[in-house]
């Protein structure tokens, strides 16, 4: 499989702050990517280097392009969301799809039409007039319209309920992703998408602490619930992070073959969110 994102090297400094410190990430074609961090680890600015939207010093190549050198042309292969809620208010339904049509030479008003007929969303109304559900589903209605290889999404539900969150990622998920267009999405709520990514990136202090195929995880990670006789043998295997669950210790392990901890108790996959606390609690004590 070709990578769609090839980034090396990359550095971005916002004055004494350094928010990308030395970048490399591929991201493979076709994957569903996330892209997780604590607040100012440097998930924005990474996103916007791939659509040259943020200068960036190192190597980067997005869909065949350096987005610093030919972003217009780019961006007819990209979509990027920062925030479905946020759409002209001023405008209705009717001239936000007109404006789409008119800016982007890959959207698809039948497609964004077919899709607005299953809702209850009036074309003649103003955004301002949409409950924040219509908003979201107006929004789904013009990314979905678009043919591009790239979807950037940059906490897309923000401020949503649940609800309307997971008819987002549904929708999103079941007509619109084909297999062969890559989305990269970067969220806090981890847990609502976890069951969507084939593709996983943590990102911590402008590094990548992690960038692995949701399918690998299994054979890398490792949590054990520890024996309370057995928590000296367990430690004796370097752990990267230990909690407390239910009152058992709880540990992560990297790399460190499941037959070799399968003794020490019940051995489970850990769950995105917890690997993300594990690796982001590992990275402090390195």
């Amino acid at each position: 499989m070709t990578n769609i994102v090839e980034a090396k090297s990359l550095v971005k400094n916002y004055g004494g702050f350094k928010a990308l410190d030395g970048v490399d990430l591929s991201i493979p074609t076709g994957a569903i990517s996330g892209l997780i961090g604590p607040n100012g680890a440097g998930k924005t600015t990474t996103l916007k280097a791939l659509i040259g939207l943020c200068d960036v010093e190192g190597d980067l190549n997005v869909a065949g392009r350096d987005p610093r050198e030919s972003r217009h042309k780019l961006m007819e292969d990209v979509c990027f969301i920062a925030d479905v809620g946020i759409l002209p208010k001023w405008l209705k339904v009717s001239q936000v799809i007109d404006y789409v049509e008119a800016v982007h030479p890959k959207f698809e008003r039948q497609r964004a039409e077919k899709f607005l007929s299953t809702t209850e969303i009036p074309a003649n109304k103003r955004i301002k007039e949409l409950s924040k559900g219509m908003v979201t589903q107006l929004h789904l209605a013009l990314v979905m319209a678009i043919d591009v290889s790239l979807l950037v999404l940059d906490e897309p539900t923000l401020g949503l309920d649940i609800i309307y969150r997971k008819e987002f990622y549904d929708r999103l998920l079941n007509e619109f992703y084909d297999g062969n267009c890559t989305i990269i999405i970067s969220t806090h709520q981890v847990e609502e998408i976890e069951a969507l990514l084939s593709h996983l990136i943590f990102i911590n202090k402008g590094k990548i602490a992690l960038n692995a195929a949701m399918s690998d995880l299994a054979d890398t990670y490792t949590e054990v619930v520890v024996d309370p006789d057995k928590l000296e043998r367990a430690n004796a295997l370097n752990p990267i992070y230990t909690r407390e669950l239910l009152g058992k210790k709880c540990y992560t392990f990297e790399s460190v073959p499941r037959a070799q901890l399968e003794p020490l108790g019940e051995c489970l996959t850990p769950s995105v969110a917890d690997l993300f606390v594990a690796k982001m609690k590992e990275s402090k004590h390195e």
